[in-house]
């Protein structure tokens, strides 16, 4: 199994146990091309131990994003889904209509992110943003 060093190394340091369900967890975020659910982390962990409980799935989830070492994202579909801190923020234009999603350079929302410093006093957080519409061909 490949073991998503950084996160465990993290961990390690801060003082957290890695138990089998941690590293198996860690390794379906690492491993995922793509941003994935609590539930399908939870379905490749069941496949390789029987006897975890989503639960364990959640709880490691909260602490991951606690410590910064996953983003949180909600893409639609009611479910939310989680990304490895360092593969770098992007973000996600999300069509309503078909459900395509776009991904966004970062550099375009600098311009946001100035403007909301400088006309509201506000440092925005925009590690990983999804914006929700229609795609073009939707829009026909």
């Amino acid at each position: 199994m490949n073991q998503p060093e950084d996160i465990v190394n993290k961990l390690s340091e801060l003082g957290y146990r890695l138990t089998p369900q941690r590293i198996m967890i860690l390794s379906a975020i690492e491993n995922s091309n793509d941003h994935i659910s609590a539930e399908e982390i939870y379905a490749q962990v069941m496949a390789k131990y029987p006897h975890v409980n989503i639960s364990t799935v959640y709880r490691t989830l909260e602490l991951l994003k606690r410590l910064d070492l996953v983003t949180e994202t909600d893409l639609g579909g009611g479910r939310v889904r989680y990304h490895p801190a360092e593969k770098g923020h992007h973000h996600h234009l999300v069509c309503q209509e078909c459900g395509i999603i776009i991904d966004l350079d970062e550099s375009l929302l600098t311009s946001l992110k100035d403007a909301l410093l400088r006309e509201h006093k506000f440092i925005a957080d925009l590690r990983h943003l999804a914006i929700f519409g229609r795609c073009v061909n939707c829009s026909k």
